[in-house]
Formats: structure tokens, sequence, C-alpha cells
């Protein structure tokens, strides 16, 4: 089980072993009518600043100090923020580093996996067939494997993005809005959480895993697409997620790309914080009216990562 006492364990363990790896990444706190919403304050966590430009960073470092690596390295499918974090770790520790990605997975993070000293593989249309052929891959070569979202380490170190905001706030926000793809990080913030404040689930209409899986009573397989289908593109709820948020987490709204991409460009435009779409799924839950906070609540908004093309901000 994911829960305080395993995320805590987490923040030890990476302090001891590799303190000046991740970055404690900023809280930016401002009025709510600043962002043209009717709350007391908009918390927001600037996670897109992390080593490797996600959230990711955290439960990748995690997972490889928390397991002995063989000489063939680690290997992982991802999308895209998930490889990019194990790969900057990699680099890190002085281990090798093998990423399969998707045919829908951006240019600008395949790049980026290189620059990194990762050997990347392009295979299937979706994320779920470069899964398929990464574990094909480590049954050949013993290779340490990393999961993009479902692996205790890489729930328990995204939990750690929570107890920051925790100690950066002084205390927690009333509100928590999380983008969700295959669940590593709502599993890991609402593990943290727990009851002491409501933790919103937010995913694309076209990528809507949370949200099919409460429909049927369990994860089930959805198609995806979509803008955000390269870091929030997982075809099923990881069974990590789907159980800390049945605990802990009540309301799960979708929202449709339109509002996604206008968000992303209003936060480049107004503020100036380039981050991929799936980052932007909290300020457009707001700037929608999806989720509607009541006038005296503080809300954060997590801008969770910012591997993408910024041409598409024009």
């Amino acid at each position: 089980m994911i829960d305080r006492a395993a995320i805590a364990a987490a923040r030890r363990h990476i302090q001891d072993r590799q303190p000046h790896f991740l970055r404690t990444t900023p809280l930016m706190r401002v009025p709510g009518a600043a962002l043209g919403v009717g709350c007391a304050e908009v918390w927001l966590k600037l996670e897109h600043l992390q080593v490797g430009g996600s959230f990711k960073a955290r439960g990748m470092l995690y997972r490889l100090l928390a397991n002995p690596v063989p000489d063939s390295g680690v290997i992982i499918a991802s999308g895209g923020n998930a490889g990019i974090a194990v790969a900057a770790a990699a680099q890190a520790l002085g281990v090798r580093c093998e990423v399969f990605v998707p045919e829908v997975s951006p240019e600008a993070k395949r790049a980026r996996l290189r620059a990194l000293g990762a050997e990347v593989v392009v295979t299937g249309a979706a994320y779920s067939q470069a899964f398929v052929a990464c574990v094909e891959r480590q049954k050949a070569t013993g290779a340490l494997q990393a999961h993009a979202y479902d692996q205790p380490e890489v729930v328990a170190g995204a939990g750690t993005l929570a107890a920051e905001i925790d100690e950066q706030g002084g205390r927690l926000p009333d509100t928590l809005l999380v983008s969700v793809g295959g669940g590593g990080l709502i599993g890991g913030v609402a593990a943290w959480v727990e009851s002491r404040a409501h933790v919103v689930a937010l995913e694309p209409e076209r990528a809507p895993t949370l949200h099919a899986a409460r429909a049927a009573g369990q994860p089930v397989d959805v198609e995806v697409g979509g803008i955000a289908a390269d870091s929030l593109g997982a075809r099923r709820i990881g069974a990590l997620g789907w159980e800390v948020s049945q605990r802990h987490v009540h309301d799960a709204l979708l929202l449709p790309d339109d509002a996604i991409r206008a968000a992303q460009r209003w936060l480049w435009k107004e503020m100036k914080l380039a981050v991929e779409p799936a980052a932007a799924l909290g300020l457009a839950a707001l700037q929608t009216g999806v989720y509607r906070p009541q006038p005296q609540e503080t809300v954060a908004l997590i801008l969770c990562g910012a591997n993408f093309d910024p041409a598409n901000l024009a």
C-alpha cells in the first residue's frame, strides 16, 4: 500500500543516497482574481522546472535507488516524460538506459532522451504497444524495468511532490487539481493528502482512464488520443493509482482538448509559464467552470511537465 509512511520513507531514502539530484520546485501563490478565478488563492506548483522537465524524476530516481541495477542497466516504455526522467537519473548514477517510445511521442522528447545518453527505440502506435516491446526486451537483457506509473517506488516518489507542497505552504491547500494519465501522480498526491484536503482528478475527454474505470467499477482499457496523449496516453489506469484514488479521490472530471490548449496558451501569454498540455488541465478546469471553487477556497494546480515543442504555443 502507498501511504504517508511510504512517501516519507521515499523522501529520506532520496535525501540519504542522492541529495543533490532533485530540485525543490517553487510554489507560486497568487490571488484567484489574478487568474480570473473566483477563489481566495491559487497555488501553482512549478514542477515543470524539475530535473528532466517533469514530476517523473522523483519516482524514477527512487526506483533506481531502491533496487540493484544490473550491468544491462534500466529499461522503460514511456510516452516521453518518464523516459526522460529515467534517462536523467541513469546518467546521474552512471548506468545504461534504454527507452521504448510510441510513434505518437514528440521528436522533442526523443531528442532529449538521446541527449541524456539513452538508447531510444520508437515502436508501436500507442504507449501500450511500446510497453509490450519493452517487456520482451527486458526478458532478453535482464535490465531493471521501470514502469511509467505503476510501481510502488514510482508512486511513492510522486507523492514527495505533495509533501513538498505541504511544507512550502505551511499547510495543504483546500483543493488540489491533479492531471491523470496512468495514475502515478494522483496516487502519490492522494496518498499523502489522505482526507486532509480535496483531491480532484482531471483527465482529457480523449484519455479518460480513471473516469472509465469508475464507470466500469474496475480498470478497463480505453482509446486514447488528443493533444495530451503523449504524456497522459496510458490506456488503463494503473493498479496503484486506482487503489489509492478509490480511497481518497471523490471527483474525476473531464476536459475537452480546446479548453486544455487555451489554458496552456494562457499560462504562456499571461504568466510566461511554458508547460505541456498535461500541465494545463488544472487551469482549464477553473477557467471553464468544470471545477467551481468556493470564494474562500485555496486551490493548488500542479504544473507537472514541460516536455513539448514550444512552437505549439505560437
